[in-house]
């Protein structure tokens, strides 16, 4: 394959708080290939979304080595990793380290930032949101 397409996002409730991420991963057609939810214990938001992203490019590796297309509703997150915008903070730093080694993988990464009312979007908003129910409710 060609091209995957990774929406992802990542959240906590409370900042930090209980965190979890979210990921749907769709060839270059928009047929879905993967979602993936799940608890990443206590975050922060911005934390939570790098975690996102790193988990998304790799599911991505299992689909594709050549182009990957990443979509993020953090503004932040996808300026920091375009080179766009700076890092200020050491653990968004290290963590933006790990996205650079994990892009190795593949031929193109491009980063996009997306509204949270994108149809694919929503989709893994409710991902976090279930991971997080379920851990609401002590599953």
């Amino acid at each position: 394959m060609d091209t995957v397409k990774v929406f992802t996002d990542g959240g906590s409730r409370g900042n930090p708080g209980p965190a979890a991420i979210g990921i749907l991963i769709l060839d270059d057609t928009n047929r879905e290939l993967e979602r993936f939810r799940e608890r990443i214990g206590n975050s922060t938001n911005n934390r939570a979304e790098y975690q996102a992203l790193l988990k998304g490019l790799e599911l991505a590796a299992k689909y594709t080595r050549y182009n990957v297309y990443c979509y993020l509703d953090s503004e932040l997150v996808a300026n920091q990793v375009k080179g766009v915008w700076r890092l200020k903070k050491e653990e968004l730093r290290q963590l933006f380290r790990q996205v650079k080694d994990r892009e190795q993988a593949f031929q193109r990464v491009i980063y996009t930032h997306v509204r949270r009312d994108n149809a694919f979007m929503k989709i893994v908003d409710r991902l976090v949101n279930e991971a997080l129910d379920e851990t609401k409710a002590g599953r």
